[in-house]
C-alpha cells in the first residue's frame, strides 16, 4: 500500500485518497487530457477539477479512457466563484456533470466566498443560498460529499450557523511556511478535512535553500519534501504537473520527516514569500 491508496474518511463516512492530482492552470484539450491520464497511470486516484478550469472535459474523458472503474476514481470538481444564487448553483452543477460525462461527483466544493472580481466582498446571505443548493444536490446522490474552497473562519461560522448538513472539506492555500492556522484550527475542530491547493506555491518553494537542506537529509525533492510535510500535517495535498517525470515523482511519498524536523518545517517562515496569498487568511 503508498499514500496514493491510502485514505482520509469524510464526516460522512466516504473515503478520500490522501493526495490529489490538481488540474488548475492545465489548458483544457490534449495538456489536460496526457496529463490526468499520466497521473492515473502513475497511480492517482483522486483528481481535483472546476468549472472554471475550463478542462472538466477533458478530464472526463481521460477518466473515461483510462480503463479504470469509475468507483475508483475520486472526482473532485467546484462551483464557479460568481455563482451566487441557488438556480445558479444547480444550473452550473448540470452542466458540470455534463462536461465530465459522468453521473456523479466525489466532492463537489464553493470555489470562493465572493467572486474574483470581488475578492473579500461579503456575500453572505448568498452563500446561504448557494449552500442550500450544495445540500440539495448532496441529497440527491450526484456528488457524495460537498464542501468550500477558500472561505476564512467568518465564512464558514455564516454557514454553520445555517446548514443542515455542514461542509465536509475545506481546500485552501497551504504550503511550508504558510499554513493558515486559523482557517485549519477551525476547519478541523469543525469536522472538515483540510485540503492544499498550490502545496508547492506554483514552484515558489523549489528554490528555497532551507527547505533544500532537509529534502537533502531525507534524500528526496524539495517536492517530496513539501508534500509529505502537508501530508504529515493531516492535510491533503493537491498537486499539479504536466511533465510524466515529475507526475511520478510527486508520487513518491512514503517517507517519514522525524517530530523534531516537522516542528521546524512548521516553525519556517514562508517559504515562498514573494507568492500571491489567500487575501482571506485568517
Amino acid at each position: 500500500m503508498t499514500v496514493l491508496t491510502t485514505m482520509y474518511q469524510l464526516a460522512n463516512g466516504v473515503n478520500i485518497p490522501k493526495v490529489a492530482f490538481g488540474t488548475w492552470q492545465i489548458p483544457g484539450g490534449e495538456a489536460t487530457y496526457q496529463a490526468v491520464r499520466a497521473a492515473l497511470a502513475a497511480g492517482y486516484r483522486h483528481i481535483d477539477t472546476a468549472l472554471a478550469y475550463q478542462n472538466e472535459a477533458s478530464v472526463g474523458q481521460a477518466i473515461r479512457d483510462s480503463g479504470i472503474p469509475r468507483e475508483q476514481i475520486f472526482v473532485t470538481t467546484k462551483l464557479p466563484a460568481e455563482t451566487k444564487s441557488y438556480q445558479g448553483a444547480l444550473n452550473d452543477f448540470d452542466r458540470s456533470l455534463k462536461n465530465l460525462g459522468l453521473d456523479y461527483v466525489d466532492l463537489y466544493l464553493v470555489h470562493a466566498p465572493w467572486p474574483w472580481g470581488q475578492v473579500g466582498r461579503v456575500y453572505d446571505e448568498a452563500n446561504l443560498d448557494v449552500w442550500q443548493a450544495m445540500e440539495a444536490i448532496y441529497q440527491s446522490g450526484r456528488a457524495k460529499a460537498i464542501g468550500v474552497s477558500n472561505f476564512a473562519v467568518r465564512d464558514l461560522k455564516n454557514i454553520l450557523n445555517q446548514a443542515t448538513i455542514p461542509p465536509m472539506v475545506n481546500q485552501i492555500q497551504y504550503y511550508l511556511g504558510f499554513t493558515e492556522p486559523k482557517i485549519t484550527k477551525f476547519s478541523e475542530e469543525h469536522a472538515m478535512l483540510v485540503e492544499a491547493y498550490s502545496p508547492l506555491a506554483t514552484g515558489g518553494v523549489l528554490d528555497n535553500p532551507q527547505v533544500q537542506a532537509y529534502a537533502d537529509k531525507y534524500g528526496v525533492s524539495v517536492a517530496q519534501l513539501a508534500l509529505r510535510f502537508v501530508l504529515q500535517n493531516g492535510v491533503l495535498p493537491l498537486p499539479k504537473a504536466v511533465n510524466p517525470a515529475h507526475i511520478e515523482a510527486n508520487t513518491q511519498l512514503d517517507f517519514a520527516i522525524s517530530v523534531a524536523d516537522m516542528q521546524a518545517l512548521n516553525d519556517l517562515p514562508d517559504a515562498a514569500g514573494s507568492y500571491m496569498h489567500n487575501p482571506t487568511q485568517g
